[in-house]
């Protein structure tokens, strides 16, 4: 069974950082892509970052407009993880964020997601 668990959310004030990291367990499957999504209150889950798996521990990534230069994904196919490192955060970062991997044959898999809370 594929599993994904989110850690490192809290409350922070604007401005500050906070890296959020995602494990992956489970056995018999193999990760095409990972990344992160979020939902805010009254709005659609939107992509925040993604990074691809093929050919080596690290691939291309794409970020969100509104996080470029800010955000950082990154992976570490030896542990199945996935981290993103939030600098300069501002209030409408505001947002459940959520890990998803995409496994194939089998599609996309989500974590239950982590509360990222960036006071003014």
């Amino acid at each position: 069974q594929v599993r994904l668990v989110e850690s490192g959310g809290g409350t922070v004030q604007a401005g500050g950082s906070l890296r959020l990291s995602c494990s992956l367990s489970g056995s018999g499957f193999s990760i095409n892509d990972m990344g992160w999504y979020r939902q805010a209150p009254g709005k659609q889950r939107e992509l925040v970052a993604t990074i691809g798996s093929r050919g080596s521990s690290r691939g291309s990534t794409k970020y969100a407009d509104s996080v470029k230069g800010r955000f950082t994904i990154s992976r570490d196919n030896g542990k199945n993880t996935v981290n993103l490192q939030m600098n300069n955060l501002k209030p409408e970062d505001t947002a459940v964020y959520y890990c998803a991997a995409e496994i194939s044959l089998r599609g996309w898999f989500w974590g239950q997601g982590t509360q990222v809370t960036v006071s003014s």
